[in-house]
């Protein structure tokens, strides 16, 4: 004869259902910028020239940076003709040219310097840094683990209030791992964006920015289900 599990307990087998959380606020690993190059000529091959041209010196840059990088991803390129307001016909005016590029980077000591160099290239839109953990980051498991222990601890604590003891796990729920603030890619921002025409001669280079983390909140929350031994009321 099979017996079917109650669902609420029994005298003999009390359930007790409890909630942990875990909470960690940690430094960023990651940064990511987005950088976006234009460029415009009065025909297709002026503005594809010239947006390749602002392309190879920007990557020139990045490159120079060696292993401080750790991901660079050209995202869209475009080309797009701009007709005339006036006039009949679909006549093109200019054509600008569009790319994209994203960079990752986990040593923050030099961001501020990259952030200002990239702005200060012509035509160049720079946007973030948007801040993160990998995903593989040590600190996802903590927060996990911190949040079954306080399960196990609510569940020792309530048991002693009924002068009683846990017996058992009967079931652990991962309700999920998240961070805090994101933002495109799953990163928290810092909200900067910078856009610059280009280099002034006559005040040479800008110098470094002063960018500070944003620091990242990881919580972890699980519901666990006891059975406790039954107590004397």
């Amino acid at each position: 004869m099979t017996t079917t599990p109650q669902p609420h307990g029994t005298p003999d087998a009390p359930k007790l259902s409890v909630r942990g959380e875990g909470r960690l606020e940690v430094e960023p690993e990651i940064a990511r910028l987005h950088i976006t190059i234009t460029a415009r000529g009065t025909d297709r091959r002026t503005a594809l020239d010239a947006l390749t041209h602002r392309n190879t010196q920007l990557l020139d840059l990045i490159r120079s940076y060696g292993d401080t990088i750790e991901k660079t991803e050209t995202g869209s390129l475009s080309i797009t003709p701009e007709l005339t307001r006036h006039g009949r016909g679909e006549r093109v005016h200019a054509y600008h040219g569009r790319v994209a590029i994203t960079l990752e980077l986990s040593d923050f000591t030099t961001l501020g310097e990259l952030t200002t160099r990239l702005a200060d290239q012509e035509l160049t839109q720079v946007e973030g840094p948007w801040w993160s953990l990998r995903p593989q980051s040590p600190v996802h498991a903590l927060a996990r683990r911190r949040a079954v222990h306080e399960a196990l601890q609510r569940a020792h604590e309530y048991a002693d209030a009924l002068g009683t003891r846990v017996v058992a796990l009967l079931e652990l729920a991962d309700t999920g791992t998240t961070g805090h603030n994101p933002a495109p890619g799953g990163f928290a921002s810092a909200g900067a964006r910078f856009a610059m025409s280009g280099p002034d001669p006559q005040n040479g280079d800008a110098g470094p920015i002063d960018l500070e983390p944003v620091r990242q909140t990881v919580h972890a929350q699980v519901d666990a289900i006891f059975t406790l031994a039954p107590p004397e009321l």
